[in-house]
């Protein structure tokens, strides 16, 4: 849908769900689905005391700017929020929301899809491990093989 526009935030602090949906929704009677993905940093077994996520400022939101205009120029969309946190995120703490409304159900499911496969492999950002007990022993996050697959299935579909 041309007119629709996503919404993009890189930024250090936390973001509350329900207040980006109902952003999203608000006045808006056209919508049936809405699809939403929260990415939370887990403390992979109580070894990881936090996850540092590195960007560059500007390049990043322009960056995933362009892969959500890809999304809404594939699926048809009422609406589109990315948000993705930097910093130092702690266990159970947010770092990634991808929010995808739609008058349909399958549009909204795989553009959401979409964006996180994207995200986990392709986005500019670089995370670091500092684990629990282990001062300055930290390293550096690798994409799984299995993330990989995932977006490369997106680059055999069309519309």
């Amino acid at each position: 849908m041309g007119s629709v526009k996503p919404l993009v935030r890189i930024q250090g602090e936390d973001f509350d769900t329900a207040s980006e949906i109902a952003r999203l929704t608000e006045n808006r009677r056209g919508i049936g689905a809405i699809v939403t993905f929260s990415g939370l940093c887990r403390d992979e077994a109580g070894t990881l005391a936090a996850l540092e996520i590195e960007h560059y400022p500007g390049m990043a939101e322009a960056e995933i700017t362009r892969i959500a205009d890809e999304a809404l120029a594939r699926w048809s969309l009422d609406g589109l929020t990315v948000i993705h946190r930097y910093g130092f995120i702690k266990p159970g703490e947010n770092i990634v929301l991808v929010v995808a409304a739609s008058a349909h159900r399958q549009a909204a499911f795989e553009a959401a899809s979409f964006l996180m496969d994207y995200l986990k492999n392709a986005a500019p950002f670089w995370k670091k491990q500092h684990l629990v007990g282990r001062d300055g022993e930290n390293s550096w996050v690798e994409a799984k093989a299995t993330d990989k697959e995932a977006l490369r299935r997106w680059q055999k579909k069309t519309k």
